[in-house]
């Protein structure tokens, strides 16, 4: 009787399942790290662009807002270096505009427009209104409305906690706007921070 050959080379490799198993997750690990490892030395995506500044005490609890009621499921903020996107919605985004982003909100998904350069592009009554009832001002629109933030209060206590933890990751926040931090979001209505957010994305260097 015929003695069966034991696999060998590549046919070794794909009649054991544990072994490609492993051989898998080695290819990807030597794959993330060449691609991800030379970004963190590359100054382009690791130092702030020009003129571009941490959120304000009522901008980051702005930030929190939009994070917290889902704004990122509808909208990106990230403008991709094609011309269409430049028409439409300005300059295309770079690294640089969002190392204060933890985490960044680059995003695809677009059932709304876009929001990276945003940023002075409405006025602040006009956000306002939008936020109550976006069909006021865009009678197609499928966006929820947001009425309860107008009486929703920003929590001072929680701004100097939020700010210091940002510290621990490279946002230069000083000890002065640590402190001040409270006094700034006082009597501040969350529709009041969102608006502040909303009117600083993609104005860096202006």
């Amino acid at each position: 009787m015929a003695k069966t050959k034991s696999p060998s080379g590549h046919e070794k490799i794909e009649t054991n399942n544990f072994l490609m198993i492993v051989l898998i997750l080695l290819a990807v690990a030597v794959g993330g790290i060449v691609e991800i490892v030379p970004l963190f030395f590359q100054r382009s995506t690791t130092e702030a662009a020009p003129g571009h500044k941490p959120y304000s005490a009522l901008q980051l609890a702005g930030r929190d807002v939009y994070l917290r009621e889902g704004c990122y499921n509808c909208h990106s903020q990230m403008v991709r270096p094609f011309r269409a996107e430049a028409l439409r919605y300005g300059a295309h985004s770079t690294a640089g505009e969002f190392v204060y982003d933890h985490p960044f909100q680059w995003g695809s998904k677009r059932t709304g427009p876009d929001l990276h350069r945003v940023g002075g592009k409405y006025s602040d009554e006009w956000h306002r209104v939008h936020m109550i009832n976006p069909r006021d001002l865009v009678p197609e629109s499928n966006m929820p409305a947001y009425p309860w933030l107008v009486t929703a209060q920003i929590d001072p206590a929680s701004m100097a906690p939020r700010m210091n933890a940002l510290r621990k990751v490279g946002v230069p926040y000083t000890d002065a706007e640590v402190a001040a931090a409270a006094e700034d979001v006082k009597g501040r209505s969350e529709m009041d921070a969102l608006i502040a957010y909303l009117q600083v994305l993609g104005t860096s260097g202006k």
